[in-house]
């Protein structure tokens, strides 16, 4: 667990919510569901430091930016939670077209052993 410096706040990453990826890009045989889900959900080793207004960043980045967080409140424990943001990550594209090869294999293989 991060150790919090004076006036940070401890932080989650959650998957997408509905505001975050209604719209985002989905590739053909991938379930929507796989949209929501983010590189990095789960991580809770991390802290903020909210402005001189109390208010925590907007937004949090990862990999040079191209992996978006967008805040989406606090929780029962105080965290300030980020929800993976598909829409605003320029590396959703690729990693939804990955996913998509994946699935595609295994609907081959499945295919194969059914013959």
């Amino acid at each position: 667990m991060a150790t919090l410096l004076r006036g940070e706040v401890r932080a989650i990453l959650q998957p997408a919510g509905h505001g975050q990826y209604e719209g985002a890009y989905c590739p053909p045989g991938v379930p929507f569901a796989e949209v929501r889900r983010g590189p990095f959900d789960g991580k809770q080793d991390i802290a903020v430091r909210p402005d001189p207004d109390g208010e925590v960043p907007k937004l949090m980045t990862f990999g040079n930016g191209q992996v978006v967080y967008e805040y989406d409140g606090r929780d029962k424990q105080g965290r300030a939670v980020y929800r993976y943001a598909p829409k605003l990550s320029s590396s959703h594209r690729d990693v939804m077209n990955g996913v998509a090869e994946v699935y595609a294999e295994n609907a081959l293989n499945k295919a194969k052993e059914g013959q």
